[in-house]
C-alpha cells in the first residue's frame, strides 16, 4: 500500500510529497513569489485606490485560481480512493488504509467548505462588497486579502471576534 501511495505521488497522510497539499499554502498563494501573480505581473498595493477595477480583477482570478487547484484535487482524491478500494488480507494494512481514507475525506470536507468561502468571496465582487469587513465596513488590509483572499473581517474586527469566542469558550 505505501508503495501504490508514493506511486501516485502521495505520501501516507495523503498530501502530494514535496508539495503539501498542491495548492499553494492553504490561503490562494500559488506562485513563487507568493502573491498569486507570475514575474512582471500586476501586483495591488496599498498605494492605489482600494478596490479598484484591476485590484478586484486580480482577487478574483486569485479566488478562481484556487478553487479550480482545490477540485483538480477533489478529482484527484476521488480516483485515488477508487483505486484504493481493494480489499487488504492483512489487517493492518487495512487498518491503515482506513485511516488512510478517513483522513483524505476529512481534508476534502474542509476543502469543501472552503470552495463555499471562495464562492461566497466571488459573490462578493460582483457585489462590490468584496474587501470590506462585515463588522466595521472598513477596507481589509490588501496585505490581509494576499494572505487570505476569503478574509471576511480586518485583522482588528477578527482579533475581536477571536477575543469574544475565547470568553464564552472559557465560560
Amino acid at each position: 500500500m505505501a508503495w501504490g501511495l508514493a506511486r501516485n505521488g502521495r505520501s501516507g497522510n495523503g498530501k502530494r510529497n514535496g508539495a503539501g497539499s498542491g495548492h499553494g499554502n492553504g490561503n490562494g498563494q500559488h506562485r513563487a513569489n507568493g502573491n498569486g501573480a507570475r514575474p512582471g505581473e500586476y501586483r495591488p498595493s496599498e498605494a492605489e485606490p482600494f478596490m479598484s477595477e484591476q485590484q478586484r480583477e486580480y482577487f478574483r482570478m486569485k479566488l478562481l485560481r484556487w478553487k479550480e487547484d482545490i477540485l483538480r484535487e477533489s478529482r484527484e482524491t476521488l480516483t485515488h480512493l477508487q483505486n484504493e478500494s481493494e480489499n487488504h488480507p492483512d489487517l493492518a494494512d487495512r487498518a491503515s488504509s482506513e485511516t488512510d481514507r478517513a483522513i483524505e475525506l476529512r481534508a476534502r470536507d474542509r476543502q469543501r467548505k472552503l470552495i463555499n468561502k471562495i464562492d461566497a468571496a466571488l459573490t462578493r465582487i460582483e457585489q462590490g462588497t468584496y474587501g470590506f469587513c462585515e463588522e466595521t465596513g472598513e477596507p481589509i488590509s490588501i496585505k490581509r486579502l494576499e494572505a487570505r483572499p476569503i478574509a471576511t473581517l480586518s485583522i482588528e474586527a477578527q482579533e475581536r471576534h477571536e477575543r469574544r469566542e475565547r470568553v464564552y469558550r472559557e465560560e
